[in-house]
């Protein structure tokens, strides 16, 4: 799908904060409590983070543009990042918007210095969609990172950016 316009995203329009609740009550659907580590609207404003939006051509002001998906960068140090809130909408899932944010992602780290990007996913089979996308991007399973502990409802995945 060549039609993707990725921005970034200051999270204050309906329809991202619409995607990201969306994105919560899912996560709560297949992952226990204390296994949910998405980000509220709140955390994804912390300075530490930068966060795009893929929309669909037409510029994201515009009522016919339809947002497409997210994702969002937290530096953990000034050469280690982690993947967070990356979503799709349901009805863009495997056209590509996922392959495209991560692409967008991926060089956004690599402009910024980071040398090594980490994410944590859930390990239930809802979650095999988005292992595989970041196995094909070359992220392995990796052992807890930052403030992640050994849990059989997440999995840790790390790659090198170069």
């Amino acid at each position: 799908m060549n039609d993707v316009v990725i921005r970034p995203d200051d999270l204050r329009g309906p329809r991202i904060r619409e995607l990201l609740r969306e994105h919560l009550e899912d996560m709560a659907v297949h992952s226990p409590p204390e296994s949910v580590h998405a980000l509220d609207l709140d955390a994804l404003r912390q300075p530490d983070i930068r966060f795009w939006a893929a929309w669909t051509v037409e510029s994201e002001r515009s009522t016919s543009a339809e947002l497409m998906g997210c994702i969002a960068l937290r530096t953990l140090t000034p050469t280690h990042g982690e993947i967070k809130s990356m979503r799709t909408k349901a009805r863009f899932v495997r056209r590509g918007v996922g392959t495209q944010l991560l692409s967008h992602l991926i060089n956004e780290a690599r402009s910024s210095g980071i040398a090594q990007l980490s994410l944590e996913t859930g390990s239930m089979a809802a979650f095999a969609p988005a292992r595989a996308l970041y196995e094909r991007f070359g992220f392995r399973v990796c052992a807890p990172f930052g403030d992640y502990v050994e849990d059989t409802h997440s999995v840790c995945m790390t790659r090198s950016v170069d």
